[in-house]
């Protein structure tokens, strides 16, 4: 079935970085879009970035253009969100997630905590 293992999230001061990884299992990894969202306190889930299988074409939230680098290593089946001049607004749950044939699996969470 689908797994993944996402990790890298911690506590951070403003202006530090993170680098988060998603360990996919299940399914074909380099044949699909990967897509990572964030879900803050008390507000709903929101897309951060998606990038394409073979890893040229990105998308990013126009809240994190210029900070977060979203990649993909298709022979480590992983996922990867280099965050970089985080702010408290960045504090979240951040998922990872996949769409087969319709339905949508997503990883347990690694939470992002950004404070002083």
């Amino acid at each position: 079935q689908v797994q993944f293992v996402e990790s890298g999230g911690g506590l951070v001061p403003p202006g530090g970085s993170l680098r988060l990884s998603c360990t996919a299992s299940g399914f074909t990894f380099s044949s699909y879009t990967m897509w990572w969202y964030r879900q803050p306190p008390g507000k709903e889930r929101e897309l951060v970035a998606n990038i394409y299988p073979a890893g040229g074409d990105t998308n990013y939230a126009d809240s994190v253009k210029g900070r977060f680098t979203i990649s993909r290593d298709n022979a480590k089946n992983t996922l990867y969100l280099e965050m970089n001049s985080l702010k408290p607004e960045d504090t979240a749950m951040y998922f990872c997630n996949v769409i087969l044939f319709g339905k949508t699996y997503w990883g347990q969470g690694t939470q992002v905590t950004v404070s002083s």
